[in-house]
């Protein structure tokens, strides 16, 4: 099989990880495959994205954003 025939892994440009536990609890926000910070909601993880220089971000796109362990409404425990 040639480089040309292998098929490529193709991840989400941004990827939410699950919650983490805390007094206030937050999610680990990657953007292509560098920690760009923690978010505590949606709009902390636009921020982050406007940041990298992404504009116009579909959080429920999952070719843009791949949501680990609980969807966008999940920011607790």
């Amino acid at each position: 099989m040639t480089e040309s025939e292998t098929p490529a892994f193709v991840t989400s440009p941004i990827v939410i990880s699950p919650v983490e536990q805390g007094e206030r609890p937050f999610r680990v926000v990657q953007i292509n495959g560098v920690i760009a910070g923690i978010a505590r909601d949606m709009v902390d993880v636009l921020q982050l994205a406007h940041a990298a220089g992404m504009e116009h971000v579909d959080l429920d796109d999952p070719a843009v954003v791949r949501w680990v362990g609980g969807g966008k409404y999940r920011w607790a425990p």
